[in-house]
């Protein structure tokens, strides 16, 4: 046998497998108003940006809001492939306002772990590379023994 119980503000129910076992006939009501009344997040409906977005993180209303919003949209809007490979400019433009604004714009607390990346993106470039060419024909390609030549 089912049953509910108040406690506070919520509401207990308990209900028995034989309940359970019977298809639902409860009504969800859907507050339309309350839904349309969200946050529509980054992209509005319209397909136009969201400058009021909080996932911006103030980004589009900082001292490099005008460069951000610029670089953004252009990237957003890019029909270019690889896309936003026109925005370059755009995004030079930002990086050279935001780097005199070191204390709202802190750069790579690590100049290290960026080389390193910087590294393992050149290394894999020249594995494609390697791999791509024919090791018979090209004898730098070769590695050589030179433990034994001394």
């Amino acid at each position: 046998m089912s049953y509910c119980r108040k406690e506070g503000k919520d509401e207990i129910i308990f209900a028995t497998k034989e309940d359970l076992a019977v298809p639902s006939t409860a009504i969800i009501k859907v507050d339309v108003e309350a839904e349309e009344q969200e946050e529509p997040g980054l992209i509005l409906p319209s397909g136009e940006i969201n400058w009021n977005c909080p996932c911006l993180g103030g980004m589009a209303s900082g001292p490099c809001g005008v460069q951000f919003r610029e670089a953004f949209s252009c990237f957003h809007y890019s029909e270019a492939e690889p896309k936003g490979s026109d925005c370059y400019e755009h995004f030079r433009k930002m990086q050279d306002c935001m780097a005199g604004y070191p204390e709202l714009y802190p750069g790579k607390e690590d100049e290290e772990e960026g080389k390193e990346f910087s590294n393992i993106g050149s290394a894999e470039v020249d594995e494609v590379q390697t791999d791509s060419t024919n090791a018979e024909d090209d004898e730098s390609h070769k590695i050589k023994d030179v433990s034994s030549a001394s």
